[in-house]
């Protein structure tokens, strides 16, 4: 099993998950609630990241997606939701703030 490593800001955490684990799976390595997970189908928000390294370690983000973080506001490539994203290489994210 290949471990890659998802470090999140803005503390700094880094998670070792297996490689294809859902971002989701963050919530069960640590007590800290390091990203805020709602709804986890990707339709509140909730868990908005920003991706900062290894935007392609996190797999393609799907047409329904993109169109959900435009609405949000969350343009320009970087942003996806946490809850859609599978860790396939080391990655670095930081929680965005909400706008």
């Amino acid at each position: 099993m290949t471990i890659k490593k998802l470090t999140i800001l803005p503390t700094g955490a880094e998670i070792l998950l297996p490689a294809g684990s859902p971002l989701t799976e963050v919530e069960y390595e640590t007590p800290q609630r390091l990203i805020p997970f709602g709804c986890r189908s990707g339709s509140c928000g909730a868990c908005v990241i920003e991706v900062l390294e290894g935007f392609t370690s996190l797999g393609e983000p799907d047409h329904d997606e993109l169109d959900f973080l435009e609405d949000l506001g969350r343009t320009g490539g970087n942003h996806r939701l946490a809850c859609q994203c599978r860790l396939r290489g080391d990655a670095t994210v930081r929680v965005a703030e909400e706008s």
